[in-house]
């Protein structure tokens, strides 16, 4: 009887034909890649994108994630547009109104502020008396500044913007009590009436208020050396009167230069 061969094959294919095989499979999708990179669909892409991006929680379920313009977004991105919304209703309630706590704070600082104020206009007025020109200011304390109230006409003459030689003895003492004053912000502002001004210099009420309250600012920082990084000036034409625009007295009113003093809080 013949004997046995030890050495022979197992049925079945070989093993390196299954990891041929598998090596073949790999080629096969790795040139199916390539090829489907080459001839990309911007509409399919983003379609990929966007359900890649979701099966992440990146995105909303179905969101797009390319812009038309083909920028990137997502929903925090999309949600800047409504920060300004969200910032303004902080310190709100269901209702839309105050907040307690945050309203509570909120007068606390009012109440700081007025205090602050009316003892920085008690102090001014003070040294105007001093000076024998109390007379000639208006003061009103609020919770933001002091308003120092001094008449147009007292300063300029009719349609100029240069400063009367009798008005700087008035300005040098507003200057001396309110120069301790000089770290907080201090803003120059220049009011007319409503009628129409025009000259060969001046086109308007507007820029003649502009030149009055830059004549008042520049007499204060080169004479006394006012600080030019809190001190401002500006014009508000006839846009915020005090009074009637219908009678002469009215209009005098109007005709003014306001220097507001803002107090440690709104500084």
């Amino acid at each position: 009887m013949a004997k046995k061969q030890e050495d022979e094959a197992p049925a079945g294919s070989p093993a390196w034909m299954a990891t041929f095989s598998d090596l073949m499979n790999l080629l096969l999708c790795f040139f199916v890649l390539l090829f489907s990179m080459s001839s990309t669909d911007a509409a399919k892409f983003e379609e990929v994108a966007a359900s890649l991006a979701a099966s992440f929680s990146i995105l909303p379920s179905g969101g797009s994630a390319l812009s038309k313009e083909g920028v990137l977004v997502n929903s925090g991105a999309s949600q800047l547009n409504e920060l300004s919304t969200y910032y303004n209703s902080m310190g709100l309630d269901a209702e839309g109104e105050m907040d307690q706590e945050v309203k509570s704070a909120y007068e606390e600082v009012q109440e700081e502020g007025q205090r602050q104020s009316e003892e920085m206009s008690d102090e001014i007025m003070e040294k105007l008396a001093q000076q024998g020109v109390a007379n000639q200011v208006e003061i009103t304390a609020t919770s933001k500044y002091v308003v120092l109230n001094l008449s147009g006409g007292t300063l300029f003459d009719s349609g100029s913007y240069e400063l009367k030689e009798e008005s700087k003895t008035l300005l040098k003492a507003v200057a001396t009590a309110i120069k301790e004053y000089d770290g907080n912000i201090i803003s120059i502002e220049g009011h007319t009436d409503n009628v129409p001004m025009h000259s060969a210099l001046i086109e308007d009420n507007m820029k003649l208020s502009l030149y009055r309250a830059y004549s008042v600012y520049s007499y204060f920082v080169d004479e006394f050396h006012f600080s030019e990084s809190t001190m401002t000036s500006t014009g508000r034409g006839e846009n915020v009167p005090i009074a009637t625009n219908e009678t002469a007295d009215g209009r005098a009113l109007n005709r003014r230069v306001e220097i507001k003093i803002y107090n440690n809080i709104n500084s």
